[in-house]
């Protein structure tokens, strides 16, 4: 799959918990309007997967969401051209 497109789907899934998210914002420094601004700029795709990255539960239960093995939204992060 598109290593944006599994950034996006990880995104939503994130966005899909309140805790989560404001963990995710307040890590990244972004604002719900900046995400919104950004969300199609390769860094903020990678801040994404990089913030499941680092939390091997979330990065397991992302990909459970998304149906696909947490190497590949793992190796997603490296197929971005960013």
């Amino acid at each position: 799959r598109d290593a944006a497109e599994l950034a996006l789907g990880a995104l939503a899934w994130l966005l899909g918990d309140t805790l989560r998210a404001q963990r995710f914002l307040d890590l990244t420094g972004l604002t719900p309007e900046s995400l919104r601004t950004s969300i199609d700029a390769c860094a903020t795709q990678a801040a994404v997967l990089d913030f499941l990255c680092a939390h091997e539960p979330d990065l397991e239960a992302a990909s459970d969401a998304l149906g696909i093995l947490p190497e590949e939204l793992a190796g997603a992060r490296r197929r971005l051209p960013c």
